[in-house]
């Protein structure tokens, strides 16, 4: 039984929403950076020099790191949730 009343939730803190926007905001710069590589690559850049060497490691990296977030978020909210329905 939870003692809280069935409509009042627990507050979002301050570290959950900046873990969801941070993975938001990797996804996103993922999905740029790919498309940048796409355009790259069709219009004859040359991908082993400048700056294209680390963009395509962020496409390899962002939406790993991004789950990771995700999923410590979640993790954590399910934690508070059961600490908070235990009565602690």
């Amino acid at each position: 039984m939870s003692t809280q009343p069935p409509g009042e939730d627990l507050p979002v803190r301050r570290i959950d929403r900046i873990l969801a926007f941070m993975s938001l905001g990797l996804l996103v710069l993922s999905i740029v950076a790919f498309l940048a590589i796409m355009i790259g690559s069709s219009s004859g850049a040359d991908m082993a020099s400048g700056m294209w060497p680390a963009v395509g490691v962020v496409v390899y990296f962002a939406p790993i790191l991004a789950f990771a977030m995700l999923l410590t978020v979640l993790i954590m909210t399910f934690i508070r949730k059961a600490r908070a329905g235990r009565g602690r």
